[in-house]
C-alpha cells in the first residue's frame, strides 16, 4: 500500500506524521520504505541523525517522477510512505498519482481549513486524469487533524469545517506534544521510545484506523 502525506501549505506536520506512521508500521513487522519528496530533505536529515540501526529505509525523490519510480521501488515492501512537498505542484501531483491513499494533515486553524482547498483540488484533478486511462487505480483520500491541544474540543470543530470538502476525516487525532519534537532530534519516534505513552498510543491508533479503513479498499 502506498500512502502519501500532502498539503500545499507548509508547516502542518507532514514529515513528523510520515516518520511516525512509517515507524509504527515497521515496529509491527511490516516492511516499510519512506520516500522524502521534499527538496528540504527533512526525513533524510532525521534518518541521518539516527544512532540506532534503521527500522525502515528512507530515500529521496524530489522530482515529478515519483509515480514512475514507485512501482520499482515498492517491490519487496508492504508499505511505501511518501512525505510530499509544499508548493511544488508537479511533484505533489506525481505523489498523488503514485498513491493508494493521500492523507492531508490539517492543524486546528481556520487558515489551515481555508488552505485545504488547494490540495483537495489537486487530488481531484489527478483523480480525473488517472480515471481517464487507469480506471482500475483507486485513490482514496482523508484529512488527518494534527497538533490538537490536549483536552480541547477544537479538533471536532475543525472536522466539521472540513466537511465542506466532501473528503472524510480520520476519527483519531494527533495532539500537540513535546515528545514528537524530542524524538525527532534523536532520529527516533515516540513509538520506539515509549509505545505506551499518550503520543505512542495515539499514533498507533491512527495507523490502526488507516489499515482498517483503507487496506481492504486498496485496488491495484
Amino acid at each position: 500500500m502506498i500512502i502519501s502525506l500532502l498539503n500545499q501549505k507548509g508547516g502542518v506536520g507532514k514529515t513528523t506524521l510520515s516518520i511516525h506512521i512509517a515507524s509504527t508500521l515497521a515496529l509491527s513487522g511490516k516492511r516499510v520504505l519512506l520516500i522524502d519528496g521534499d527538496v528540504q530533505g527533512s526525513a533524510l536529515d532525521w534518518a541521518a541523525s539516527r544512532k540506532e540501526d534503521p527500522i525502515f529505509n528512507v530515500v529521496g525523490i524530489s522530482k515529478n517522477t515519483i509515480h514512475k519510480e514507485v512501482p520499482t521501488l515498492a517491490k519487496g515492501y508492504d508499505y511505501v510512505i511518501i512525505d510530499g512537498p509544499p508548493r511544488v505542484y508537479d511533484v505533489a501531483k506525481s505523489a498523488i498519482a503514485a498513491s493508494d491513499l493521500t492523507l492531508i494533515p490539517v492543524q486546528p486553524s481556520p487558515y489551515d481549513v481555508w488552505a485545504a482547498k488547494e490540495v483537495v483540488d489537486l487530488i481531484n484533478e489527478v483523480r480525473e486524469t488517472i480515471n481517464s486511462y487507469r480506471s482500475y487505480k483507486k485513490i482514496d483520500s482523508s484529512f488527518i487533524v494534527n497538533r490538537v491541544i490536549p483536552n480541547s474540543v477544537i479538533g471536532r470543530d475543525v472536522e466539521d469545517a472540513l466537511s465542506q470538502y466532501k473528503f472524510p476525516t480520520l476519527k483519531n487525532y494527533i495532539h500537540q506534544r513535546v515528545a514528537y519534537a524530542e524524538t525527532a532530534a534523536l532520529g527516533t519516534s515516540v513509538v520506539e521510545q515509549d509505545p505506551n505513552s499518550n503520543a505512542g498510543k495515539e499514533i498507533t491508533n491512527v495507523v490502526k484506523e488507516i489499515i482498517k479503513t483503507y487496506s481492504s479498499t486498496n485496488k491495484k
